[in-house]
């Protein structure tokens, strides 16, 4: 009966965790395309989570629109919404059906943004629960809903909406150029000594004729906790890498990416005075930024060895994170001084 009490009481915590943070669901009103981005600071690796697929979040109906089912994530709720939108029902009466009818009559644990396209007509509609947690918000576009929760603070959502209505080109271009605005450090407030946005980061978007499950486009990626690497850019990777890459219009509004290709590691780590950094990294020369919890760049240099010092004894006591970066890639990694 411990066991048993035990058990439930673990599971309760994990389920307490298993929020979700920024996402946007938007539709293309000319093309009939429905999309769903996302990203979140949950360790999908992790035992209980291991079965949850990056793009968990984000449902995808063609010809009918996108629903994003985040903060305390139920997935009755989220069958329960595509149900209703296969009904026929627009974004607002999606969201007052679910609030009636949450399946543990708890809507305020939930955060929900929806773009449809009901009888050709483009509708919207973003709900966030009181008992979600903060910062939390939902921005309403024409064609399009933003909406996060644990985030550093509006600036997020508000990122997000500025790019994805400035990127031009396709529904897929102007979703990656979204999440490209939320590529911040803690911007899922749970990732912030991660050096990170988030853990694990998607992009889909369905055609008119496309089946139910198989969209035309499906990017996820998902990190380790504590791999200190940037889950959008891994997200970017695989957009420059697509088909869709060539619909922007343009220079798309970000850097690309490559793929990380060397190792770093960091010894000893934490240190009182300096710190030993080892990479594998064929360029000769790589830069580096030392920069605080608030984002703020504190050191700088260069590394021109494999095998290198870094004085850090002028830091005050805490947690940083070094940013190396050759060019192409960067790589962030976790420094703790004593």
């Amino acid at each position: 009966m411990k066991k048993l009490l035990l058990g439930l009481l673990l599971f309760t915590h994990l389920l307490s965790y298993a929020q979700d943070t920024f996402s946007i669901v938007a539709v293309d009103p000319v093309t009939g395309e429905v999309g769903s981005a996302g990203a979140s600071c949950l360790d999908l690796f992790s035992f209980f989570f291991s079965s949850y697929q990056a793009d968990f979040i984000g449902d995808v109906i063609p010809g009918k629109g996108a629903i994003n089912t985040q903060a305390y994530h139920e997935d009755t709720n989220q069958d329960n919404a595509r149900t209703r939108m296969l009904a026929g029902d627009n974004a607002a009466q999606i969201i007052n059906w679910l609030v009636n009818n949450d399946v543990y009559s708890d809507p305020q644990k939930r955060q929900y943004g929806i773009a449809a396209i009901t009888n050709g007509v483009v509708n919207v509609k973003g709900y966030t629960g009181t008992a979600t947690d903060d910062y939390k918000n939902h921005i309403e576009g024409p064609t399009y809903v933003v909406q996060g929760n644990i985030l550093l603070g509006k600036k997020v959502l508000d990122s997000m909406e500025a790019r994805f209505k400035r990127q031009q080109g396709s529904l897929a271009c102007k979703l990656m150029a979204a999440m490209q605005g939320a590529k911040m450090v803690g911007a899922d407030t749970r990732c912030a000594t991660n050096g990170t946005s988030s853990l694990f980061a998607f992009l889909k978007v369905a055609k008119p004729t496309d089946a139910y499950g198989s969209p035309s486009l499906l990017l996820k990626v998902k990190t380790h906790d504590d791999d200190g690497v940037e889950p959008i850019d891994l997200l970017q990777t695989q957009f420059n890498n697509s088909s869709a890459s060539s619909a922007c219009g343009g220079t798309l509004a970000v850097n690309s990416v490559d793929k990380v290709n060397y190792a770093v590691d960091i010894y000893p780590n934490p240190s009182s005075a300096n710190v030993k950094i080892v990479h594998s990294s064929k360029v000769k020369e790589l830069s580096y930024d030392i920069k605080d919890m608030a984002g703020n760049i504190v050191q700088k240099g260069k590394l021109k060895d494999n095998i290198s010092v870094v004085d850090i004894r002028d830091l005050l006591s805490g947690v940083y994170f070094l940013i190396l970066n050759d060019g192409k890639t960067s790589v962030t990694k976790k420094i703790i001084k004593e």
